[in-house]
């Protein structure tokens, strides 16, 4: 299954009141794993940058003043979303700064049910919190040592890795080594040990009564009973 992890940053908290969207950054996953594949773009607001935004992600006027608009990446953004569900922390925000963007430019909004909001999913598993970010990377022991700012981008590939913990993805996503010579393969950081190939078949030991049963049980199922395929009768 495809999902796209994604978050934004903005100049604000409110799209209603004129805040735009200034980067957007999405992740693919397949299966739960990362497939390497992302989409990222700086946008040009048209608008001033307040200082308290600025704060949070660093962008300032003059880094955007040469980014393209919302409007020439929405062709790109949607080809790359695809109608995969889409990931977000507390993604009533993102979705509504993404909603009102799409809107502007006359195209087809997100739907809710296309949002899988990582925060809910997280207040589920941990009520006692905390369950912003950066506290489920410090639960999860995820690296954040590049996250000086807030940034689409680096923040999805985060989201990424707290979401398939939240999921219990970790477990379902580990691959053993090649079936023909046993070993090991590492996937998010955990190490699968497999074992080495059986030399011979496994025989399972049947006692004479079992086998007594099993005929018996044949007998009261009848010929067309299924068992009697694999013992010729």
């Amino acid at each position: 299954m495809r999902e796209i992890v994604f978050d934004t940053e903005t100049t604000g908290l409110d799209p209603t009141n004129g805040d735009r969207i200034v980067e957007i950054g999405c992740v693919e996953l397949f299966n739960h794993i990362a497939t390497g594949q992302t989409f990222h773009r700086y946008i040009n607001p048209e608008r001033p940058m307040p200082a308290e935004a600025q704060r949070v992600h660093g962008l300032d006027d003059k880094f955007l003043s040469d980014k393209p608009l919302f409007a020439s990446i929405v062709a790109d953004l949607l080809a790359f979303v695809g109608d995969a569900p889409m990931i977000a922390h507390n993604a009533d925000f993102d979705l509504a700064f993404l909603n009102a963007e799409l809107g502007r430019c006359k195209q087809p909004l997100i739907p809710a049910g296309q949002i899988v909001d990582s925060l809910m999913l997280a207040r589920r598993k941990h009520p006692a919190g905390p369950n912003s970010l950066d506290a489920l990377c410090a639960r999860y022991q995820i690296d954040t040592s590049k996250r000086t700012l807030h940034g689409a981008l680096l923040d999805s590939h985060l989201l990424a890795e707290v979401y398939i913990e939240l999921i219990g993805g970790r477990q379902a996503s580990l691959i053993l080594a090649d079936e023909r010579g046993g070993g090991q393969q590492a996937r998010y950081g955990a190490v699968v040990h497999a074992a080495a190939p059986r030399p011979e078949p496994r025989l399972f030991r049947v006692s004479e009564a079992e086998m007594a049963a099993h005929a018996a049980r044949l007998e009261a199922l009848g010929d067309k009973a299924i068992w009697r395929q694999y013992l010729g009768g």
